[in-house]
């Protein structure tokens, strides 16, 4: 497939070269929640920055990661595609191997890592003449080079935290630098380097992910609000999403001063939802299927895109790719399905887009969450629960929360949405575990600590296989 990509990649990029093409900078959040901007709704946190240039833009009221954690949503937004699509479907963790004794059915395998089969949007945008960068978290391939790394898929540039001297999860070097100021400032580099041609700039930075260490002067203004407020939120988490926005206006400042502010496109997104204690009165947070799991904020602004506009219309992370490459005027890749749906007409002023059944699959564990598949389809929304294999129907435009599980009040939706999940899970090779775990035991334990993740796992499973 990417061989083929390739051999009609030359003779695409000689008839477009000539063509203007915006820039883009996707910005990837880890772990922040729905309401946890300025504009999407955050009272307390500050994020001067990119409230300004959301409300330039367009800001999604109703904005969706593919996944309720990290890397299937990461391989979604790359793939364009749902996840039963390319076989990554939770974090590969050690301390969630399928059959663990603390699961109560046997989880499907993930994949570790993208499948190099994949069209990645790096990839997709080559032959537009785009010079590729990933500065950050990949959680795709593990190394610093190699066929499933970044530079293997489509960026011909890539560092991630450690080439820029930090430890695991540490957000200080030993020279006392900021993990997102120095990842920013890499991404400006980049920039510079690529500012007389079309550029694709993806930063996934680590922030906000626990444990914080936030700038001391940052994390000394939350703590002061947080007593004179009564606010439950973290103030060092507080300090850490501000220290994201500081540098958003680093980014701006950059475009300004190179001319470039009106050639260039932001998309600002997270992966998953956030900490639950924050999601209110969403129901749910990070590794679940419940609305606080899976929305995010998320705004697309720059040059060319309407002003001043909410949409509410569902915005997933898979949408990008075919967003990106319509703004471009790319052709979509031969042979490669593409799940998302373009919003490029309305963020060129047009329409809200028609949209239909929406899915999300987690076979897994992880967490607090457990296997389930879920159909959202206008206001209602169903999951079904692998482990007893129950179903839930919610009323999201009357209940949020999701609170009031109204399957027997509503058989004839009920079923409707259920054969249509089912039918998806067909089509796509969706796994369903259901087989109950010989070695479940109701007293064991999930193992604990964050340095036990990612170890003896099969990186090779033939349900991480790609399904184009």
């Amino acid at each position: 497939m990417k061989a083929l990509l390739t051999g009609v990649s030359l003779f695409v990029s000689l008839s477009v070269l000539a063509t203007d093409r915006p820039n883009f900078i996707v910005i990837l959040i880890d772990d922040m929640g729905w309401n946890d901007m300025g504009f999407s709704g955050s009272d307390f946190i500050d994020t001067p920055n990119a409230d300004a240039l959301a409300e330039e833009g367009v800001i999604f009221s109703q904005a969706y990661a593919s996944a309720p954690n990290c890397a299937p949503t990461r391989a979604s937004l790359m793939s364009g595609q749902y996840t039963p699509r390319h076989g990554v479907f939770t974090v590969v963790d050690a301390r969630h191997k399928p059959g663990s004794p603390h699961h109560k059915i046997v989880a499907a395998h993930s994949a570790a890592a993208l499948d190099t089969e994949s069209v990645t949007i790096a990839e997709a945008l080559k032959p537009g003449g785009y010079a590729t960068a990933m500065y950050g978290m990949w959680n795709l391939g593990r190394g610093r080079s190699g066929p499933e790394t970044p530079t293997g898929q489509g960026f011909d540039v890539f560092k991630q935290p450690r080439d820029l001297g930090f430890e695991k999860d540490a957000y200080f070097n030993r020279e006392g630098e900021y993990l997102t100021d120095a990842l920013t400032s890499e991404g400006m580099r980049f920039i510079e380097r690529n500012r007389k041609r079309s550029f694709f700039l993806y930063l996934a930075y680590h922030a906000v992910h626990h444990p914080f260490e936030p700038k001391p002067d940052l994390a000394k203004k939350y703590r002061e609000r947080a007593r004179r407020s009564g606010s439950r939120i973290n103030p060092d988490y507080a300090a850490t999403v501000e220290a994201v926005d500081q540098n958003i206006g680093r980014l701006q400042r950059t475009l300004e001063r190179l001319g470039l502010e009106e050639d260039t496109i932001v998309v600002f997104t997270s992966d998953n939802g956030g900490d639950r204690r924050n999601t209110a009165p969403l129901k749910g947070g990070k590794g679940s299927l419940y609305e606080g799991g899976i929305r995010v904020p998320a705004a697309i602004w720059g040059t060319g895109i309407r002003s001043s506009y909410t949409s509410d219309t569902p915005f997933l992370s898979m949408d990008i790719y075919p967003t990106l490459l319509e703004l471009a005027g790319i052709p979509r890749p031969p042979h490669h399905i593409l799940d998302g749906q373009s919003f490029a007409i309305l963020l060129k002023g047009g329409d809200e887009p028609e949209r239909g059944a929406l899915y999300w699959h987690f076979p897994s564990y992880i967490g607090n969450g457990s296997p389930s598949s879920v159909i959202r389809k206008g206001q209602y929304k169903l999951i079904e629960y692998f482990e007893d294999q129950s179903i839930a129907l919610f009323d999201l435009d009357k209940d949020i929360g999701e609170t009031k599980n109204i399957a027997k009040q509503a058989p004839e939706i009920t079923a409707t949405l259920r054969a249509e999940l089912l039918a998806w899970h067909q089509a796509t090779g969706a796994p369903r575990p259901t087989l109950a775990n010989p070695a479940y035991d109701p007293n064991a334990q999930p193992i604990r600590g964050r340095e036990n993740r990612g170890k003896n796992q099969n990186r090779n499973s033939p349900v991480g296989r790609s399904r184009r």
